[in-house]
């Protein structure tokens, strides 16, 4: 038999004490367990029954994107089963737009990763239902897997009232923020006072103009705009126009910025919420009110002097300007302009005077002209023939403001001009078809335009043929068999092509068939077309041939008068050197003293003398030189020095010119074989020449280089230059081009000069262009 001791004994009953109420224990708790079970039962009964009754409907949206929704969700969504992805609730048949899909994921991640709240209002495909998504992280153990819990609302209805209401207000908030806006960016002050007609708000532009530091300040202090105005305040006066309901306003001085402005105080009354007031700065309004006064005034007093009659209406179709030209015009006296006729009036007196055009219906006509208040074509232009053959332009303006600008401009004597422009044109075509030379006129395109009727009888052309404006190539074919050389008649062609488009004169003769001789001329004209003229000069080739003979005889004629010339001026050198010798005799007191007045003649008698002189021993040069007598010498000539000399010699009409006299001698000038004094009087011409011509201050360039085979030397000016024709007479000999000097008279500088260096082998060039200057270039050989 097993024996327990007393220990063992109580240990094994604690053991079972123990055991059983563990067991008591767990029943108790398992009895409770049941309890809350039955209860949370019953309590997801009645949350169910509330879901399927409730207004909104759940959704879960997990951590992958995976949804769980009841069926009335994809019912709301016109889907046929809920799907299992946010993503799958866009869908052909139904379900949200893709954009709305789209924000809902972004919504839900923001969700979970923020723990945040967010509202979405979607509209369903294919219907007018309106629902609001309201979503927030799950709370407990989807809390912790990033599930979040969207409330479906079916706000339909009350979506549409809410979106109106929302537009309403935010229309009202827009409202509301512009025109405060408005207020404080205003650029003129603006305020507001309260009952107490206090200022309780004022904008920034009233901080400026009070010169205080911030609104509140400006407000606090009470600090006005402007001070009392005949006897009355701010506040007085705008409790005056809050008394009487309307709004009223003044023009009162102020001090802005330093600166005296006339100010605009405009009181608004607002009821019980006080009184509302700006103040606008009319300084610069009044006087852009005084500049446009003055601006009209100064152009009603140009119109005033126009020539051309002007008429001014108002908007209320009144006369409120018409200058004197308009009144003489129409015969309009200036007591009745002031009376601001209208403009029906004005017709009717215009009528009367026989100043407007005869018409049948006279009022039609002028219902006609009273629409022009009223025309949208701007301006209106019309020519009027009034009654004794007067012609009228008349332009019509209307004017922003609804008037009307009418400016009659007498065209009679234009028209007239025209009228005796048709006849000079008429008499121009008689004169063009009587002309005793033949003259064509042709294209561009070489096409016959004019004839006349030489044209047509020297060709033996038909009219017909030439009405049909043949091309010149064409009229050449058809004119050639009127040529003695058949070939010659492609020279028309040629001109016309030359004058069109090379747009050069060119001219020439021809023979016909017939012995007759013709000179043409073919012209371009400034439009691009080409004149073509042709004068028969068969007579004038018979006494061409006898002018032939009398030139001969000139040219021989011409050798007898330089023979002439050169023997006088051989003889007049003997009586010369007397009469210089006796003056120089009496200058020199050998018949006793003279008289002042008696030494001034002497000195004349020598200047005379030397110049005269001078004059003789250029013309027996010049003529010695054609004839082939002029003795010269061969001998080394240092033209350096030549140069430096004649440069130096010239400086006394350079200082009294005050010329810019300018020297450039090249070291390789060197010598030539020649006679220096020959060299010397032509290098001496041309800067006398230069001088002379030049103006004032002017410039003068005397350039000399060489090489190997001769030298050049260059005299250049800037004075008034030379056309060809006077270039021409320059060189000729006995011409005179212009200004004055011992030669420029006669005109022998250049003929000498010229002479002088041919002698010498050489050559001189003249060149020069009006307006620029002339350059004389000498080219001489080494030998």
């Amino acid at each position: 038999m097993l024996t327990l001791s007393h220990g063992a004994a109580l240990l094994i009953g604690m053991l079972l004490a123990l055991w059983l109420g563990a067991a008591g224990w767990a029943v108790y708790t398992g009895l409770k367990m049941r309890r809350r079970a039955q209860s949370a039962n019953s309590q997801a009964d009645r949350l169910a029954t509330l879901l399927d009754s409730a207004p909104a409907l759940p959704m879960i949206v997990r951590n992958d994107g995976r949804i769980e929704a009841q069926f009335r969700v994809a019912s709301w969504l016109g889907l046929s089963r809920m799907p299992n992805f946010i993503s799958d609730l866009t869908q052909s048949d139904g379900g949200l737009l893709q954009s709305d899909v789209e924000l809902l994921t972004r919504n839900v991640q923001s969700a979970q990763k923020a723990a945040g709240s967010f509202t979405q209002i979607v509209r369903t495909q294919g219907s007018a239902r309106t629902l609001m998504f309201k979503g927030a992280p799950a709370a407990m153990g989807l809390a912790n897997q990033g599930g979040v819990v969207i409330w479906i609302f079916d706000t339909t209805e009350s979506e549409n009232e809410i979106g109106r209401l929302s537009q309403s207000a935010e229309k009202s908030r827009n409202a509301f923020s512009t025109l405060a806006a408005l207020i404080e960016a205003a650029p003129f002050p603006m305020w507001h006072r309260g009952p107490d007609f206090r200022l309780d708000m004022v904008n920034t532009a009233y901080v400026k103009a009070v010169e205080a530091e911030d609104a509140e300040d400006a407000v606090q202090r009470g600090l006005e705009l402007v001070d009392s105005d005949q006897g009355r305040t701010p506040m007085s006066a705008a409790a005056a126009a809050h008394a009487k309901g309307e709004t009223s306003s003044r023009i009162v001085p102020a001090t802005i910025n330093g600166e005296r402005r006339s100010l605009k105080i405009v009181d608004v009354p607002l009821g019980e919420a006080g009184v509302a007031g700006y103040a606008i700065d009319v300084e610069d309004v009044e006087q852009a009110r005084a500049a446009f006064r003055q601006f009209a005034e100064t152009q009603r007093d140009t119109l005033d002097r126009l020539s051309a009659g002007v008429a001014q209406f108002a908007a209320d179709r009144n006369l409120i300007f018409c200058n004197l030209p308009f009144q003489q015009l129409f015969a309009i006296k200036p007591e009745w302009v002031a009376e601001r006729p209208n403009f029906d009036r004005l017709l009717d007196r215009m009528r009367e005077a026989d100043r407007v055009p005869d018409t049948r219906d006279f009022p039609a006509w002028k219902a006609e002209r009273r629409e022009w208040f009223t025309s949208g074509q701007g301006a209106i232009e019309e020519n009027w023939l009034i009654p004794g053959g007067q012609h009228l332009r008349l332009l019509v303006q209307p004017s922003p403001d609804g008037g009307l600008l009418m400016i009659f401009e007498d065209r009679t004597e234009q028209v007239q001009l025209a009228s005796a422009r048709d006849t000079l044109l008429r008499v121009r075509t008689a004169t063009f078809d009587n002309l005793f030379e033949a003259v064509g006129v042709f294209e561009a395109d070489g096409r016959l335009h004019l004839w006349n009727n030489k044209f047509r009888d020297i060709f033996g052309f038909e009219e017909h043929f030439l009405a049909s404006h043949p091309r010149v190539d064409v009229l050449a074919d058809a004119a050639s068999k009127q040529f003695a050389n058949p070939a010659r008649a492609q020279m028309i062609r040629e001109l016309v092509r030359s004058a069109t488009q090379d747009r050069k004169q060119r001219s020439g003769r021809f023979t016909m068939a017939d012995d007759r001789h013709f000179e043409f001329a073919a012209v371009p004209l400034p439009d691009g077309n080409a004149l073509f003229i042709i004068l028969d000069i068969t007579d004038s080739r018979k006494v061409e041939t006898a002018l032939r003979e009398r030139a001969s005889a000139l040219e021989t004629a011409d050798k007898v008068k330089t023979a002439f010339v050169a023997n006088m001026s051989y003889e007049l050198r003997t009586p010369l050197t007397s009469i210089q010798g006796f003056a120089e005799m009496l200058q020199a007191g050998l018949a006793g003293p003279l008289e002042p007045q008696a030494i001034d003649y002497v000195v004349a008698i020598l200047e005379s003398t030397e110049r005269l002189g001078s004059l003789v021993d250029n013309v027996l040069d010049l003529t010695q030189g054609e004839a082939g007598g002029l003795p010269m010498e061969h001998k080394p000539v240092d033209m350096t020095e030549l140069v430096r000399r004649a440069g130096g010699a010239s400086s006394g009409l350079i200082n009294a010119k005050s010329i810019e006299f300018v020297t450039d001698i090249q070291p390789e000038l060197g010598t030539v074989i020649g006679d220096a004094k020959r060299l010397r009087q032509a290098l001496d011409h041309l800067l006398r020449n230069a001088l002379t011509y030049t103006p004032k201050k002017g410039r003068v360039l005397l350039h000399a280089s060489g090489d190997t085979d001769g030298v050049q030397i260059v005299v250049s000016d800037n004075g008034p230059g030379m056309d060809e024709a006077e270039q021409a007479a320059a060189l000729d000999r006995f011409s005179r081009v212009g200004g004055t000097g011992n030669d420029a008279a006669l005109g022998l500088g250049l003929p000498l000069a010229r002479q002088f260096v041919e002698l010498h082998g050489g050559s001189l060039t003249l060149m020069s262009e009006p307006g620029v200057g002339t350059a004389v270039k000498i080219e001489l050989p080494r030998r």
